[in-house]
């Protein structure tokens, strides 16, 4: 009995010390909870229910109903989830607290500090997920320990360091995914006890060396995903072991020799992803045998050869890429007869012959750019077929035949680009009628008949090119008011009729193309209803009447060409005073009368006037007291013109000599002494009415800066004037001209203007173009001489888009002079070559461009060069030789604010949903598709 009485008063006792203890530890966790979110920053007050209870809870575990708190049956935290919280600070050293936590989840928030030592001691972890927050510091070591660990996703970080060799150690590891942070080394040779892995994410890391072949005995793996990084050599034989495997990304490296054809053992991988690296040899074979294969992107390598037959028995292939490579030879046909192919990229190869016939009649075919090929033949014509179509790109190849008749009745084109081809027959009828298409490029092909009357129906079309063709007959007479529309190219044709006059609505029209015609009629009023316009060419064709005055109005019209036609009658008075007209070329037509002085035409181009025998005055000879003399009193004073002409030469011949030594006296005494030019320039302005003033040595004369001022030569346009390049031979120099406005109080005063240009003509900065010198005219205009033309857009002759891409390729420069440390035109380049040529003479080169990077900026910090590498891709953007190459402000923002160095990666809690990452500058319309 007593025995009995002593084991109850025990088990009381130990019941007693039990339950305090575990009330105790209850009690410690809540403190320790407490102590988590005192480190937190919740902008969003999450957490606003983690408080200190007021009043003791009989079973203490009231922090089990706390947001984000998950407890077990004793009471104890087992999981913890404050993801997507927008939360920030530090995690707290105390989580090491939480001893029975499994699951810990903290991803999509913004914390930027290092994560806890502590976290180690979590032994009892399970799952841990860090990912997309800008930790930093190295990943900490000693998760290994923790043996029932089957998931860490750290992704979309800034770690760096190497990888912890101890997490080879934690052996139920599933999933491991690391990709998109900064860290460097090789991978561990202890990764290779992970037998159970599933998953291995470590792309857009700077990782180093070679892929060890030992992943190949990893036989659980399904998805590998190292791109992004900087392995180098052959991709391992032994991965052709890894039978489960389903996903292989090795994109975007420096990957070397031919693809290992062991890949086509793996019968239940769906993407191949090898584009972006150095990969040689040809297309293996064994791809062919890889069925459940539904993308693959080997492009931009160096791969050569023919495609292989047996790409055509990969039955559920949806992506074939293999643009920028060197392949050769046809293209299979039966890659016609895919059932599930939605994108096929092959530009930039050298394939010949067809394309396959059933191309796209068999397949939901979404896009298809075979550009910058040998490919000849008919376009096949099922390519629309599904009604998928968006984009049919086929431009600079030598296809034949006549346009298919069914893509006049795909609704889902978007862009079709055909120029620079020997296509044939007429233009469908029914582009017109397709709701969404936005680009139609049929330019340089032989094309004949009428432009179809549904073109000028559509509501969508934004660019119209069929420039170079034989088409014939009149314009539709409502084509220049589809709404969208901005540039209408229709040169080098045989089309006749009048110019519509339906201008009223031409809301977005910049640019206007019609010349080398056989246009007649007037040209209409209403042209001046276009406010977008900035180049209008209408040049040989047979244009009667006269100039519209309302012309003059057009408040951005800045290149007007009308040369070669019959127009008759005065320029009109106020034509050189248009608020943003640079360039006029009306040279051979029947204009008579003055030339207006004012304005531009006050430095206009003799040669964009020439033609028009009733034309005087201005830059023009004086016209008489009646410039409408008769014919033959006009050919009595030409002779007579020529006659003082003569005696004038006779004159100067024979004071050649003198002339030279005076030269010579002038030159070196007083050619660089400012009071000089000042003296001349306060002279009497009777005689030539130009004065070049310069601020140091030059080698040219305001006659030779004037014959450079043409149309041909026009390099950019700024908010107060246009540019040209002027080359002068003799000595061989290049400097670019800025012609300026200026009101007539503003040149009033010659000291002032003086001073102003001579404050700038001391200025030396790297980033203000050197001022040379200053060319001033006695009425209006003042034309500054500069040292460069580095900043400005080649192609402002042709398009003038003065709102946007000749902006975005200055942008370009300067990110270039960013990215370098070098002038636009700095003297390392070479004569005549600035920032952008030097650049793309690298490229041709195949030089590498991280050697062009200022190395006080980058150094060896390799994650910085990364940076500034995907920075420069950028700028090389901007500055492409065609404005609709460049990409918008928009996308510039947003390429600028992802180009971190690497990817971040989208993360995912599953090891499937890791497939579905999207790089950065990534050749590949993946994404698109999905």
């Amino acid at each position: 009995m007593q025995t009995h009485l002593l084991f109850f008063y025990c088990y009381i006792g130990l019941s007693l010390v039990f339950s305090e203890g575990a009330q105790t530890l209850l009690n410690d966790e809540l403190s320790t909870l407490i102590s988590i979110k005192s480190s937190l920053i919740d902008h969003l007050d999450y957490l606003k229910d983690w408080q200190m209870p007021s009043k003791a809870v009989e079973n203490g575990s009231s922090h089990c109903n706390w947001t984000g708190v998950w407890c077990n049956s004793r009471g104890l935290v087992e999981k913890l989830d404050l993801s997507n919280m927008n939360l920030s600070g530090s995690v707290s050293d105390n989580i090491q607290g939480l001893h029975s936590l499994s699951s810990l989840n903290i991803c999509c928030n913004g914390f930027a500090s290092s994560l806890p030592k502590s976290l180690p001691n979590l032994t009892s972890l399970k799952s841990i997920d860090v990912s997309q927050n800008n930790f930093v510091g190295s990943f900490p070591t000693g998760l290994g320990s923790a043996s029932g660990l089957t998931s860490v996703n750290a992704s979309s970080n800034n770690f760096s360091g190497l990888l912890p060799e101890d997490l080879g150690n934690a052996t139920s590891l599933e999933i491991l995914d690391l990709r998109g942070s900064f860290l460097e080394g090789s991978i561990p040779a202890s990764f290779m006890n992970l037998k159970k892995l599933k998953f291995l994410g470590l792309s857009g890391n700077n990782f180093t060396g070679k892929i060890p072949p030992e992943l190949g005995k990893l036989s659980s793996l399904e998805t590998i995903i190292l791109g992004y990084n900087d392995f180098e050599g052959e991709i391992p034989a032994e991965l052709g072991n890894l039978t489960k495997l389903q996903y292989l990304d090795l994109a975007v490296g420096s990957l070397s020799g031919q693809i290992p054809p062991e890949l086509g053992k793996l019968k239940q991988l769906t993407t191949i992803y090898l584009y972006k690296n150095n990969f040689t040899g040809k297309i293996p074979p064994e791809f062919g045998n890889i069925t459940s294969l539904v993308y693959l992107d080997l492009s931009d390598n160096q791969i050569s050869g023919e495609i292989p037959a047996e790409l055509a028995e990969l039955k559920n292939l949806q992506l074939l890429n293999l643009m920028c490579n060197k392949l050769t030879g046809p293209i299979p046909s039966k890659l016609g007869e895919l059932t599930t192919l939605e994108v096929l990229e092959l530009w930039k190869n050298f394939f010949s012959g067809p394309l396959p016939i059933n191309l796209g009649r068999k397949s939901p075919l979404q896009w298809l750019d075979v550009s910058s090929n040998s490919l000849s033949g008919e376009i096949p014509p099922g390519l629309c077929d599904s009604g998928n179509l968006t984009k049919l790109i086929l431009f600079n190849n030598s296809f034949s035949g006549p346009i298919p008749i069914g893509l006049s009745t795909c609704k889902s084109l978007v862009r079709v680009r055909m120029q620079n081809n020997h296509i044939s027959g007429t233009i469908p009828v029914g582009l017109g009628y397709i709701p969404i298409l936005q680009r139609l490029e049929l330019a340089n092909n032989n094309l004949t008949g009428q432009i179809p009357e549904d073109i000028a129906l559509s509501t969508s079309l934004s660019f119209i090119d069929m420039s170079s063709n034989h088409l014939e007959s009149s314009l539709p007479y409502t084509i220049l008011s589809i709404p969208n529309l901005q540039s209408f190219i229709a040169s080098n044709n045989n089309l006749d009729g009048n110019i519509p006059d339906q201008f009223q609505d031409c809301s977005s029209l910049s640019l206007l193309d019609l010349s080398k015609n056989h246009i007649s009629g007037k040209i209409p009023e209403s042209i001046a209803s276009c406010e977008k316009l900035v180049n209008l060419n209408l040049r040989n064709n047979q244009l009667t009447g006269e100039i519209p005055k309302a012309i003059s109005t057009m408040p951005t019209l800045a290149i007007l060409d009308l040369s070669n036609n019959s127009l008759i009658g005065r320029i009109p008075e106020n034509f050189g005073s248009s608020p943003a007209l640079e360039m006029v070329n009306l040279s051979f037509n029947k204009l008579e009368g003055p030339v207006p002085s004012n304005g531009m035409l006050m430095t206009i181009n003799p040669n964009d006037l020439m033609g028009n025998a009733g034309l005087c005055g201005g830059i023009l000879p004086p016209c008489s007291q009646n410039y409408a003399a008769p014919k033959g009193q006009l050919q009595k004073m030409h002779i007579k013109h020529i006659i003082i002409g003569f005696i004038i030469g006779i004159s100067t011949i024979f004071f050649l000599g003198i002339a030279f030594f005076t030269g010579r006296w002038l030159y070196r005494r007083w050619y660089l002494c400012n009071s000089f030019f000042v003296d001349l320039f306060k002279q009497s302005n009777e005689l030539w009415p130009w004065r070049l003033v310069a601020f140091q040595r030059v080698s040219f004369t305001s006659s030779d800066i004037l014959a450079c001022i043409k149309e041909s030569n026009i390099i950019g346009m700024g908010g107060t004037g246009v540019v040209y390049k002027a080359e002068i031979h003799r000595p061989h120099v290049v400097v670019a001209v800025k012609k300026l406005w200026r009101s007539g109080s503003d040149i009033e005063n010659g000291d002032d203007l003086l001073g102003e240009v001579n404050l700038l003509g001391r200025l030396r900065h790297r980033n203000i173009v050197r001022l040379l010198g200053m060319m001033v005219h006695k009425n209006e205009t003042v034309s500054m001489v500069a040292g460069s033309y580095g900043y400005i857009a080649p192609e402002y002759g042709y398009t003038l888009k003065v709102s946007e891409k000749t902006d975005i390729y200055s942008f370009g420069v300067v990110l270039l002079e960013l990215l370098t440390g070098k002038m636009p035109l700095d003297p390392s380049f070479g004569e005549s070559v600035d920032i952008v040529e030097w650049f793309r003479r690298k490229i041709r080169k195949n030089r590498p461009l991280d050697e062009a990077l200022d190395p006080s900026i980058a150094g060896e910090c390799k994650h910085v060069q990364e940076e500034m590498l995907l920075v420069l891709q950028i700028a090389l953007l901007c500055t492409a030789k065609l404005p609709r190459d460049r990409p918008s402000m928009r996308d510039i923002i947003t390429m600028l604010g992802e180009a971190k160095p690497r990817r971040k990666s989208i993360c995912h809690n599953g090891v499937n949903n890791g497939r579905k990452e999207k790089p950065i500058f990534s050749t590949s319309p993946i994404i698109a598709l999905l």
